[in-house]
């Protein structure tokens, strides 16, 4: 089946026991009560949960459309390049708990930690396999509603200031050698001997700290969320984790990059998600899931990280960019008033949108074909449709190519 028109897609929810369940079905316009939560809804091609694509009366999934038309949904330039796939997974994200603390492998890393998990014969859904597949995974995060966050090491310094004010005696050893060596190599030593302390001494470290962070949670929301975490993952170390992370609060807009080996949680609130079409996760901790220390171990930047918020940058009177090195994806916001008309880009590759607020009429200007795009419809350009117009009062996050960017 050819597809060179704009299409509206049906996309899967992933209800893991961290989403929410209300934000989803509200954005999707769907009327409660909602018995289960909803945590992720997947837009893309990824082989776990392929978005269907209406095709006439019918719906196809997306995976087989690109199999049998690449260059035609995804550009010759990007079928070339990302080997006939697309190469970005694009989500609405809800969490209502925290996440895993978690890191994503390097392109390398990933290609030689597949291969290894293979050969050893471990299921692909087995829940002790760390690589689903080939691919590593920067991702952007955009808050919808505030949101918050752990990204990256803090410096070392302040990482020993906060551990002092909660475990001064319980961890006295550990901060005097991360003390003595405040570089990568100390930083990985304390993060080691974090992770791998027996359950009677893992124990006692985090009673002590609890205790103390209740006395001072008033003064710094660093103590407030330990507090918060230990109510939902009792007994793991990750709740230390606001100590030697930085803990981020993003305001609605604004955005966040985290590139591949960062260590990273979310912790709360609605967000846009954007990254290179993958599933690899290596968890550290507040999760039941598998950790694998040592391979966390090696896939770890272990460096300090001051976190750089991303803003939107203006590209025209309708579009706002949220520039950054990932070479599968960029990520932008399209706002539309009464009045106002956007134009798309020019040699544009293909283009997922998701309405978020509003509604509005998209144009193929090709052919003259019109769509009405409502809050919660999300739609696939292909590459085919070399011009569209955006009119009404709306909102629309679009995710794209870095390449097709470019060319405008």
């Amino acid at each position: 089946m050819i597809m060179k028109r704009i299409s509206i897609l049906k996309n899967t929810i992933q209800e893991y026991t961290w989403g929410s369940f209300t934000a989803i079905p509200e954005l999707l316009n769907r009327q409660g009560p909602h018995d289960r939560p909803r945590a992720e809804l997947w837009m893309g091609a990824h082989p776990k949960a392929p978005s269907m694509v209406k095709c006439e009366d019918n719906w196809i999934s997306l995976s087989e459309l690109i199999e049998k038309n690449p260059e035609e949904i995804l550009g010759k330039g990007v079928a070339r390049r990302f080997k006939n796939r697309l190469p970005y997974l694009f989500k609405v994200l809800a969490a209502a708990k925290p996440l895993s603390i978690q890191a994503h492998p390097s392109l390398s890393q990933a290609k030689e930690g597949f291969k290894r998990e293979n050969e050893l014969g471990i299921p692909l859904n087995d829940p002790n396999r760390n690589y689903k597949d080939e691919n590593h995974k920067p991702e952007c995060i955009c808050a919808l509603t505030r949101f918050w966050a752990l990204n990256g090491f803090r410096k070392i310094t302040y990482i020993i200031s906060l551990m002092e004010k909660v475990c001064p005696d319980s961890l006295s050893s550990e901060l005097n050698d991360l003390g003595a060596s405040p570089n990568s190599r100390g930083l990985k030593d304390f993060f080691n001997s974090l992770m791998t302390m027996d359950e009677e001494r893992k124990e006692h470290v985090i009673g002590d700290a609890i205790a103390r962070a209740q006395k001072i949670s008033e003064d710094d929301p660093v103590f407030r969320w330990m507090i918060d975490l230990h109510e939902e993952y009792p007994g793991d170390v990750g709740v230390l984790s606001p100590l030697f992370l930085n803990l981020i609060c993003l305001d609605k807009g604004q955005a966040m990059f985290l590139p591949v080996g960062e260590p990273h949680a979310y912790l709360g609130g609605v967000g846009i998600e954007l990254m290179a079409n993958s599933d690899n996760v290596l968890r550290g901790g507040l999760t039941p899931k598998h950790v694998d220390v040592p391979e966390l171990l090696r896939v770890l930047n272990f460096k300090e990280n001051e976190i750089k918020i991303l803003l939107p940058e203006k590209r025209s009177e309708t579009e706002k960019v949220y520039f950054t090195h990932a070479e599968e994806f960029v990520l932008s916001v399209i706002s539309t008033r009464k009045g106002m008309l956007h134009k798309s880009s020019i040699n544009k590759s293909v283009e997922i949108l998701i309405c978020t607020d509003g509604n509005a009429k998209i144009t193929d200007f090709g052919k003259d074909d019109k769509m009405i795009v409502t809050k919660g419809m999300s739609i696939i350009i292909p590459a085919a449709v070399e011009k569209y117009t955006i009119e009404g009062e709306a909102t629309l996050y679009k995710a794209a190519v870095p390449d097709g960017e470019k060319k405008t």
